[in-house]
């Protein structure tokens, strides 16, 4: 897992460094940019959206763990994704489409964000282009990723959505509930416990 400098001035370099690792930015286009941001808390178990609210704002997660999720008509969840240091996070169907988000996604441990309103962000892309650059990578990103995640789901059995999970989020096992991992992986926690122990017995 990515060390975290979680300084005030090492959160903010982290973020500059993050964002010319997706696309070069200029010293012009971030300072502009970087006004944009709001630092944020949540605390385990807080949301940062929830199905039902139309989203309008994004944000950078400097520190902690959340998920992505959904719920369905009895009450049961289902894990989608998870969020580690750094990255963006928001309901990005919702912030695209103006309509109500159909996903959640809560804090797993306390976390610090930087927030603005995506609507602000877009105002910058006619006179910083490199902006709009970088959000072009982002939201590529997020579709190589969800087809990614489709892929594996329909076509892979259970163990070896098992091995991409642990190569996808390492260490994340020891920092939240089995039963999420269970619940991302489309298993019952007891098919877990299998999965593991035949690996183990190897």
């Amino acid at each position: 897992m990515q060390k975290i400098d979680a300084s005030p001035d090492g959160l903010i370099d982290n973020f500059k460094s993050f964002l010319n690792g997706l696309s070069p930015v200029s010293t012009e286009s971030w300072n502009r940019f970087s006004t944009l941001f709001t630092p944020k808390i949540l605390k385990k178990g807080d949301y940062y959206i929830e199905e039902g609210q139309i989203a309008n704002e994004i944000g950078f997660l400097q520190t902690g763990i959340l998920r992505a999720f959904y719920r369905n008509n009895e009450g049961v969840e289902y894990n989608k994704h998870f969020f580690l240091p750094y990255c963006f996070i928001g309901g990005y169907a919702s912030l695209i489409s103006k309509k109500s988000s159909l996903i959640n996604q809560q804090a797993l441990t306390d976390c610090s964000l930087l927030v603005a309103n995506f609507k602000d962000i877009q105002d910058l892309y006619h006179t910083f282009p490199d902006i709009e650059r970088m959000a072009s990578v982002v939201a590529e990103q997020l579709f190589i990723q969800k087809e990614k995640r489709e892929i594996e789901i329909v076509l892979l059995d259970a163990e070896k959505r098992y091995h991409i999970f642990q190569k996808d989020f390492p260490l994340l096992e020891q920092q939240i509930p089995q039963y999420h991992i269970a619940s991302y992986l489309g298993v019952s926690p007891t098919q877990l416990s299998r999965i593991r122990r035949k690996i183990l017995s190897r």
